[in-house]
């Protein structure tokens, strides 16, 4: 119980805090990402359901019912239109097209109508298919909007799909959550040109549960590593403490054929 030992013990148990705290954080993450992975499962295959049972006017969209599928009907707002700059599909950064969809009630559900890929240049924005016009019943899934990245953006651009931004930009009275489209029907049996759809969400959990494995083991190395430098030591004291005439003598070496030729 001497201070170097007691310091070292004192290390090991910070060592096996942090790494118990670390493997909690990722296993945080792991929870999180399987949380979403069952929403995508339960909901994203579903038969669609009227917008206002999951998400009428003033309400939220319950982390449970992200990725339910909905119909709505309303016009666009094509005045109003939106484009989110930065965003990857398929390893190609483009733009993603926001437009508001006035519902029946006054409010309107921003409508994400897909992906279109960078211009030639950064300055120059992509052209995009117009929202169709007149009345149009929208399928597809609902989404929380994002966090704001507090980016000012010029024009119509937007740097995350932050719904406060978007209708602050649009003048629009959005509900709180955004929909990414599956399909459009304005009654002529006919799909509206539109933007490349968005690619279905990933339901990998990533590698947070090994992760999180890894970090509550390893808070037994810094035990592990007192432990046998502490046992060195006791056996050290003990065969120093050991009369020469009681000590056990060294196993000699045995002898192999190459340390022959060595010689």
């Amino acid at each position: 119980m001497t201070r170097r030992w007691l310091g070292a013990l004192a290390a090991a148990i910070a060592f096996g805090l942090i790494c118990i705290y670390l493997g909690s954080w990722q296993y945080g993450r792991y929870e999180d990402r399987s949380a979403a992975a069952r929403a995508v499962r339960t909901n994203y295959g579903a038969e669609p359901v009227p917008l206002n049972t999951v998400l009428p006017a003033g309400g939220t969209l319950a982390d449970a019912q992200v990725w339910t599928k909905v119909e709505a009907r309303g016009r666009y707002a094509t005045g109003e239109a939106l484009m989110v700059r930065n965003r990857p599909q398929n390893v190609t950064y483009g733009f993603e097209a926001l437009t508001p969809l006035d519902l029946r009630d006054g409010t309107a559900l921003l409508v994400d109508r897909g992906w279109v890929a960078n211009g030639p240049r950064a300055d120059v924005i992509p052209d995009v298919p117009a929202a169709p016009q007149g009345e149009v019943r929208v399928t597809g899934w609902l989404r929380q909007g994002e966090p704001s990245l507090d980016r000012e953006m010029p024009g119509r651009l937007l740097a995350s799909i932050n719904l406060s931004e978007a209708a602050q930009k649009s003048g629009s009275n959005l509900r709180d959550a955004y929909l990414v489209l599956e399909s459009e029907d304005v009654g002529d049996g006919q799909e509206p040109p539109r933007p490349a759809p968005l690619l279905p969400p990933d339901t990998d959990t990533g590698p947070h549960f090994a992760y999180a494995m890894q970090w509550w083991l390893g808070s037994l190395a810094g035990f592990v590593i007192v432990g046998v430098y502490l046992r060195r030591e006791v056996q050290d004291a003990r065969e120093a403490a050991t009369p020469e005439s009681q000590r056990v003598p060294a196993k000699p070496r045995k002898r192999r054929i190459w340390d022959e030729e060595d010689e």
